[in-house]
This record gives C-alpha cells, sequence and structure tokens, in this order.
C-alpha cells in the first residue's frame, strides 16, 4: 500500500496530550484499512508528522477524523522509491502512549567536486574517476564519524542528511579539512564545494518530500566556490551558540529561486 505523512500545526500541544490522540488513531486505523507507523514531533515549533500506510489519502485522513478531528494541513504520498531511511534516519519507534518528542527538521548537503570537465580533459575518465574515488571514501567516513547519511551519489558528489544541523555543519568543516591536508602533498590536487540548507519535510507552500530544502541546499552547493561551504540562513541560527564562524555571502543569484538569497560561508580553516 502506500506511504503517507501529513503535517498538523499545533502550537502548545503537549508530548502527553499528543501520546493520547495516537493512541486514538491507533484504536481506529484498522477500520479504514490504516496502518499509522510514527510521529515525528517538534514542540518548540508545534510541528507534527505523521508517517502512515493506507489504500488512499482520503482513508489516512479519515482515521484522524473519526479518532480525534485534528485534520493534517497537508497529506503527502510518498515515492515509493523515497529513501526514507537515508532522509530521516532510524524512525521513532516507542511503545504507544508514550509521550516523546522527534523532530523531522533535517538538514540536507550536497557535495561537488570542482572542476570535473576539466579533470576528465586533463586527467582522463581514469584520472577523474581516482579523485572521485578519493573524494568518495573521505566524504563516507566523514558520514559515519557524524552520523549522517548518504542519500545517493550525484556523478561528481553525494547528497547526503543530518539529523543535526550542527553535525552537519561538523561534517563540512572536517571535510574540508582533510581534502585540504591531502592537496598539501599531492601531485593532483582537487577541491569541493559543499552547500547546507535545513528545512521540515513537508510545507504548505512545497508537495514534496523536503523539496524545498533540497533545492536550496544544491543551489548553494553549485554556487560555492571550490574549498567553501555555503549554508543558509537557517543553518546558520541553528547554529548559534556553537564554535563556528560564519562570514555574511550577502543575498545570491540562485538558479530557480525567484529573488536573490541570503547565504552564509563556514569559516573552516585554523
Amino acid at each position: 500500500m502506500p506511504m503517507y505523512i501529513d503535517r498538523h500545526d499545533a502550537p502548545g500541544v503537549s508530548p502527553q496530550a499528543l501520546a493520547d490522540a495516537h493512541v486514538l488513531d491507533v484504536g481506529v486505523e484498522e477500520r479504514h484499512g490504516v496502518k499509522y507507523h510514527t510521529y515525528w514531533f517538534d514542540e518548540e515549533n508545534g510541528s507534527i508528522f505523521c508517517l502512515a500506510e493506507g489504500p488512499t489519502k482520503d482513508a489516512v485522513e479519515a482515521v484522524h477524523r473519526e479518532s480525534h478531528g485534528l485534520l493534517a494541513s497537508t497529506i503527502l504520498e510518498l515515492d515509493a522509491h523515497a529513501p526514507l531511511n537515508s532522509l530521516f534516519g532510524s524512525l521513532p519507534l516507542h511503545p504507544v502512549g508514550t509521550a516523546y518528542t522527534a523532530p523531522a527538521m533535517r538538514a540536507i548537503l550536497f557535495t561537488d567536486v570542482c572542476g570535473s570537465v576539466a579533470q576528465t580533459h586533463q586527467l582522463g575518465d581514469d584520472g577523474h574517476m581516482q579523485l572521485l574515488r578519493e573524494h568518495n571514501a573521505i566524504v563516507r567516513s566523514e558520514l559515519i564519524a557524524h552520523d549522517g547519511r548518504e542519500v545517493k551519489h550525484t556523478g561528481d558528489g553525494i547528497m547526503a542528511s543530518f539529523t543535526s544541523i550542527v553535525e552537519a555543519v561538523d561534517f563540512a568543516v572536517a571535510v574540508q579539512r582533510r581534502i585540504d591536508s591531502r592537496n598539501e602533498n599531492a601531485d593532483v590536487p582537487f577541491h569541493l564545494s559543499i552547500g547546507i540548507s535545513a528545512g521540515e519535510p513537508v510545507t504548505d507552500d512545497h508537495d514534496d518530500l523536503f523539496g524545498a530544502a533540497v533545492q536550496l541546499a544544491a543551489r548553494l552547493c553549485a554556487v560555492a566556490e571550490p574549498g567553501a561551504i555555503a549554508v543558509s540562513v537557517g543553518v546558520r541560527e541553528l547554529c548559534l551558540g556553537k564554535p563556528f564562524r560564519f562570514d555574511d555571502r550577502g543575498h545570491v543569484e540562485l538558479k530557480g529561486l525567484p529573488e536573490p538569497t541570503q547565504s552564509y560561508g563556514v569559516c573552516w580553516r585554523d
């Protein structure tokens, strides 16, 4: 059966009240042929996201309507091939009725090996592939160290997600420092651009799984200079009080976005 994720905005709701509502959902879901698997709850923002399996979107909504009447503002049918585990990590699985919070906010990150076309002409396919293998090894080892998840390989880079925005920035710094150290004694240096944004899976303006956050991270990566880490306003704000330094890069034109977007650079050199 199709999988769905829905969004509720309920400022002020408590974790226990939400857990009680989930008990009511589970109590009537079978009548509609639906299975509510889990939910994420950001208490600070009052954002709730439910993951359910059912025959139709209407059936998923009917469970909420019958159980407690708190309907979702958005219900999104997920692509059968959507990499949920890569984007979300381990799903929050707690006994029904147990109060808990598990924010659905994620950092989305892209890496890109700069100048890949020129490298291919200069080094040949085998030489360029060797650099990509080095990139992959560095990025994947740091993903393990920083609890990140590879979503997909993009050809000249990797798309990844993090449950912690701070870990995403720390990962990017670690990767750039390792590449910089590698280049000091390498016959053929290479450089990496990194873009990071943060977002929730579904918003009222974008009916896609992390659609806006994915697009913004990819666009920031595309405009980042070789060796740079470009981040969104949201990433910088979510790192306030952490040991990172940011440069104000001003408003930049990003492909596909109607207006210039404020961006920041992470200062990673000691």
